[in-house]
């Protein structure tokens, strides 16, 4: 007989914090080197390390799907409802007062001390142009409209508010068929996909597809369906036996490292298909938040405090960091430019990385966990 597992009463999951970080450095290290490129200073925009910012926006897709799901399986089983004004006012604590704060700083602060400091940059756009986009969260239409802008990175947070907003219901109205929804969404955006790619010619809707990657979510929904519903360990899955998590852990790494700059058939079949390659990195980083987070002998262990820690502040590390590397490039370019492409690097990033965290922690202490203490009052 096999030992019974339960999976419906998890509280935390390890490790996923320090995944939460490591993504989001990578989105840091994306637009560090974009930026960095279009002020011609020392850059690695030629290693694929360093241009992971939208496999990183996927991966927390994923996890969102993940976490949700199980947040809302785990509620149903336990209460036999779901509480839809307490999912959407915690979700409301923990997102609305960043997001809506970057708002104003991104185009009334922002702006103004451009003109304050004679800075020479000009905003694609103003405050009356964008004000509605963000409010009604679809800041993903601003970068369509306007082009690049320095709140780019809150088009990812208004898709997972649309996310939010319809998933609680659908769990409340129709749990007994939410395995059936959950494949009827995938295979719906399939198709998208494919009408995006072959037929439509609409620049708008194509976009729209694209950026609302329910796909991604609905996959890690999958994977929290499957986890909540297994009575096994994970540890007799096949697939989390060693030679599999060398093999696929393996392959992950190397997608995340030379992805950009590797061009072989092969590759390029497993990868650079289009639509089949998104799903199966998708299933990537499925894998990878399983395996790091429930499998007990999983080669990969994230359960460093200083992980946690940063972990625990990477939403405002999200939030701040494109912002903060734009400054650093006003006020240090110079200087940067003048220096040997090693040392500019490192003086960039040390600048850089410094300041982020810093902001993240006081903001976190400061400002996110004033909304954050109301949330206890919803828990059920």
């Amino acid at each position: 007989m096999q030992p019974m597992a339960n999976y419906k009463n998890i509280s935390f999951f390890e490790g996923l914090n320090s995944l939460r970080f490591l993504a989001a450095f990578l989105v840091v290290l994306h637009h560090a080197e974009t930026i960095r490129l279009k002020y011609a200073l020392p850059n690695f925009q030629h290693i694929g390390l360093f241009k992971n910012g939208d496999n990183a926006v996927t991966f927390f897709f994923v996890l969102s799907g993940f976490l949700i799901t199980y947040l809302l399986l785990k509620e149903h089983s336990r209460t036999q409802t779901i509480s839809i004004k307490n999912f959407y006012v915690k979700r409301v604590l923990r997102i609305w007062p960043l997001y809506f704060l970057l708002m104003v700083i991104g185009t009334v602060l922002v702006p103004f001390a451009f003109e304050l400091l004679h800075i020479n940059y000009e905003m694609p756009y103003t405050f009356s142009q964008v004000w509605a986009y963000f409010v009604f969260f679809l800041p993903g239409l601003v970068t369509f409209y306007f082009g690049h802008h320095l709140l780019e990175p809150l088009w990812s947070i208004g898709i997972e508010e649309v996310f939010y907003l319809m998933w609680a219901p659908l769990f409340k109205f129709f749990k007994k068929y939410i395995l059936a929804i959950l494949i009827a969404i995938l295979v719906i955006k399939i198709i998208l996909l494919l009408l995006a790619q072959y037929w439509l010619q609409n620049e708008l809707i194509i976009y729209l597809i694209q950026i609302f990657r329910f796909e991604a979510m609905v996959i890690g929904g999958l994977g929290a369906y499957f986890i909540f519903n297994r009575t096994a360990p994970l540890t007799n899955l096949v697939i989390y036996k060693k030679p599999f998590q060398v093999l696929i852990y393996g392959t992950l790494i190397a997608y995340l490292l030379f992805f950009s700059t590797i061009n072989q058939v092969v590759w390029n079949a497993i990868f650079q298909t289009p639509i089949l390659s998104g799903l199966l990195i998708n299933c990537l980083f499925l894998y990878l938040i399983i395996g790091v987070s429930l499998v007990e002998h999983n080669i990969i262990k994230l359960r460093s405090k200083t992980l946690n820690f940063l972990g625990e502040i990477s939403y405002g590390i999200y939030m701040y960091h494109l912002i903060i590397i734009f400054g650093c490039i006003q006020v240090f370019k110079n200087y940067l430019s003048q220096l040997s492409a090693p040392i500019s690097s490192f003086v960039f990033y040390a600048i850089v990385i410094s300041m982020v965290i810093a902001v993240s922690v006081v903001s976190k202490i400061t400002f996110e966990n004033y909304f954050l203490k109301f949330k206890t009052k919803f828990d059920n």
